[in-house]
């Protein structure tokens, strides 16, 4: 996708359009009259003309090109890229769902609406401004009532700890993430689990001093049940001894690939006050699992199940994903009923999402793997109607880029069982701040809309060799939240 920019500075917001309807082609941003013909491009125009500014976009692919023009009374983003988006919708004859939404915060972007407009003039703001479906717009705010205890409940001091363990039993064909499988990475995990409890106390030493008050606990990866019994015990043992659990009412551990699940493991979890886990089959299809590098068999989620409720869990979540390779309509309609039978008190439902370093992408060198919109839509929107029937609300949702049919996220669960912390990461209302690798602390000023990030570094490897730093950057912590209360004053 070639792109050519003209009278202004909207780059990032007009490259997340192309990539929205373009989502396999690589943004090129070239000089003007530079475009080469046999790929998509597409020109932004703004002109001050006669004390009002004209817009234009111009747009070509795959033969056929279009050009739209529109005068504005003010230089402005919303202009650009409104018009960028009526005209890559009409050339390419495809709407999205979520309209020119790009960020991964829907529901963040809806409650500013609301809050500014009240509930259903800003809603509807967000469906015309946004160019949102009607069908999403509700799911949204759907998603907004359900969070709301949550959020309200909020105090200034609050805020929720992430612990990463980076570690799989293999890796999905579809993943991304920074993480290790343990064949490869054994060398690294004892290393990494010492210095993860130092990182710990440190940073349970932070939260005290700055009188922050813990609300709630998330132990995610990569794969956490990759650890033993015997180490589950001491991590979340240092978690609990060194933290101020007081006020904490949620303590989540995503134990993930059913490969990894034992009684022991379990039992372990449960004697350290863990009350809820993941139980992540994404598909109940064999040859699905086969297909995205599973390990595991349907059968195995089914008997995780099985351990996890022997050993007294009944706050259980299971991750599922549409549009996965081999997977049809009729294939996830049975894998859905399948986790609905197995009585999951939450079920998350991801769109595929493949980014380059995933192995789908760097081994067959296709990203259009999961392009089968129509297909994908309708597995989502079975999701949505099923769930909906058997008594669940959708309680967090994000996007990410490059999601099959351009879709969504959604957490969903029974009353009452729905993961703060999920809540409160993706709605950006609370600090979470994050330890291990690949771990960043998203740290939200309690007086205003600012948000900083502190990250560590991402590879075990790196987090090992210079743990020091990430000790110091604990230090930011720290400042970052004096600045927050010397504005207060």
């Amino acid at each position: 996708m070639q792109l050519t920019l003209c009278g202004h500075q909207f780059r990032y917001e007009c490259e997340n359009l192309c990539r929205l309807f373009f989502p396999y082609s690589p943004v090129k941003v070239n000089a003007p009259d530079t475009a080469v013909r046999g790929e998509p491009w597409a020109l932004a125009r703004i002109e001050e003309r006669g004390g009002q500014y004209e817009y234009t976009v111009e747009a070509w692919d795959d033969g056929k090109s279009l050009s739209r023009t529109e005068r504005r009374p003010a230089l402005e983003e919303y202009g650009i890229t409104d018009l960028m988006y009526r005209t890559f919708r009409d050339l390419t004859g495809y709407t999205p769902a979520w309209g020119m939404l790009t960020g991964i915060h829907p529901v963040k972007l809806l409650r500013q609406y609301t809050e500014e407009l009240g509930e259903e003039a800003g809603a509807e703001k967000f469906r015309t401004h946004c160019h949102v479906s009607g069908a999403k717009t509700d799911l949204a705010l759907r998603t907004l009532r359900a969070q709301k205890p949550a959020v309200e409940e909020l105090g200034e001091n609050d805020y929720s700890l992430y612990v990463s363990i980076p570690f799989c039993p293999t890796r999905c064909a579809y993943c991304s993430f920074v993480s290790q499988d343990v064949e490869h990475a054994k060398k690294l995990m004892a290393p990494y689990f010492d210095l993860l409890l130092v990182e710990l106390e440190k940073t349970a030493q932070v939260a005290q001093d700055l009188g922050l008050c813990l609300r709630s606990v998330y132990i995610g990866g990569g794969t956490p049940t990759t650890l033993t019994a015997e180490q589950l015990t001491v991590l979340c043992g240092k978690i609990k001894g060194v933290f101020d659990f007081s006020r904490c009412g949620e303590f989540t551990v995503e134990a993930g690939r059913p490969d990894t699940i034992t009684r022991e493991k379990l039992a372990a979890l449960k004697e350290q006050g863990v009350g809820r886990i993941s139980i992540n089959p994404q598909s109940l299809s064999d040859q699905v699992l086969r297909n995205i590098g599973r390990r595991h068999t349907a059968q195995d989620v089914l008997d995780a199940f099985a351990l996890a409720k022997e050993a007294g869990f009944t706050n259980i979540n299971a991750d599922l994903i549409v549009g996965l390779p081999g997977d049809s309509l009729e294939s996830f309609q049975k894998t859905l009923e399948g986790v609905l039978d197995l009585g999951a008190a939450n079920v998350t439902v991801h769109s595929l999402a493949l980014k380059r370093s995933a192995r789908l992408v760097t081994e067959s060198g296709d990203l259009t793997l999961h392009s089968r919109r129509e297909e994908t839509a309708a597995m989502m929107d079975h999701s949505i109607a099923r769930l909906t029937e058997a008594g669940y609300e959708p309680y967090y949702l994000y996007r990410q880029t490059r999601m099959a049919g351009n879709l969504e996220n959604t957490g969903w669960a029974k009353p009452g069982t729905e993961c703060r912390y999920n809540v409160y990461t993706m709605d950006e209302c609370s600090s979470v701040i994050a330890c291990g690798a690949g771990g960043v602390s998203k740290l939200k000023d309690p007086y205003s809309d600012r948000l900083e990030r502190v990250f560590n570094f991402k590879n075990p490897l790196e987090y090992i060799t210079r743990n020091g730093e990430i000790l110091e950057r604990k230090e930011r912590v720290t400042q970052l939240y004096e600045q927050f209360r010397q504005r207060l004053h």
